[in-house]
């Protein structure tokens, strides 16, 4: 019998419909560099690459600027100090400076990002502010669309001129933006306050098994139904139901790929009855049917 040969897919750099990309050239970075009021944090590149299918970078010796990736859509990973970090809608990630790493987009489900890189006195700093110690943590925030303006003010701002005063106003703002992210827990204690949605998120994780109604969820946590419901898709900005079932269809995912599970086998092992609405699901999270996924990525 013939034996079937499967590509690698190609990876990709740089080239997405409808992508944004700016990147300083030498002489404007120089000018930052020696303004006061910028230099102690100033960006060197910032884009948006929407659906980016196949972005697959890697940088041995790492960037000399620190790299923040917020995803918006979709999923990717980053592969930094002997770890694999998933980075899923509403979550973000700074890569430090002169560290090795590689990120790429999810194969069947592509990551849409928001990045920058940035440096100055301050960049690392502002780094450790987001770390807190912890290298390998991606940090997750509620979704806001008055961050996603912004940013695309930022960018327009910075198409239109590089003048001296318009490069201390871009910069400002883009400290601002990064704020948003790193210091969102300050700035709103009224939704970290109820924490009770990062618990029944752990919840939801280590009881894949189970089928819950938002009824359940919010009865778990001692919360009203509607008042769960809110703050949820406030934080996540999906539902509790939806949310549930991505992270079902995550993990039916690490058993397509490393484990000889059959695919009934799994439905049992993630609490769903019906294979045919397990495997509907996954085709619509994943963008193809679980047998599919299973042949083009089993190890």
């Amino acid at each position: 019998m013939e034996q079937k040969i499967i590509e690698p897919r190609k990876k990709i750099k740089e080239g997405f419909i409808g992508q944004k990309r700016i990147v300083l050239p030498p002489n404007i970075r120089k000018k930052v560099v020696n303004n006061p009021i910028i230099k102690t944090f100033y960006l060197t590149a910032i884009g948006h690459y929407p659906k980016a299918a196949n972005h697959d970078i890697e940088r041995k010796l790492g960037s000399k600027d620190y790299i923040f990736i917020y995803c918006t859509e979709g999923f990717g990973y980053i592969h930094i100090l002997g770890k694999k970090l998933l980075l899923s809608p509403n979550a973000y990630y700074i890569i430090p400076k002169n560290v090795s790493h590689r990120y790429q987009s999810h194969e069947t489900n592509p990551w849409s990002i928001f990045w920058a890189h940035f440096s100055g006195e301050i960049a690392e700093s502002i780094f450790n502010r987001f770390a807190e110690g912890n290298l390998t943590q991606v940090q997750e925030v509620p979704f806001v669309e008055s961050r996603i303006r912004q940013f695309n003010l930022i960018y327009t701002l910075l198409e239109q001129s590089v003048a001296e005063k318009d490069m201390e106003i871009i910069n400002i703002k883009l400290l601002n933006f990064l704020s948003s992210f790193i210091y969102y827990k300050e700035v709103n204690p009224d939704v970290y306050n109820t924490s009770s949605i990062s618990k029944s998120i752990l919840y939801m994780k280590k009881n894949l098994k189970e089928k819950f109604t938002v009824e359940d969820l919010a009865m778990q946590q001692n919360l009203s139904a509607s008042h769960y419901l809110r703050s949820f898709k406030q934080k996540t900005g999906s539902s509790p139901i939806n949310y549930f079932n991505q992270l079902k269809i995550q993990e039916s995912c690490q058993y397509l790929y490393f484990s000889d599970m059959s695919i009934k086998e799994i439905c049992a092992e993630l609490g769903f009855s019906d294979q045919y609405y397990f495997s509907r699901l996954f085709k619509l999270i994943t963008g193809i049917s679980p047998s599919r996924y299973k042949k083009l990525h089993k190890r």
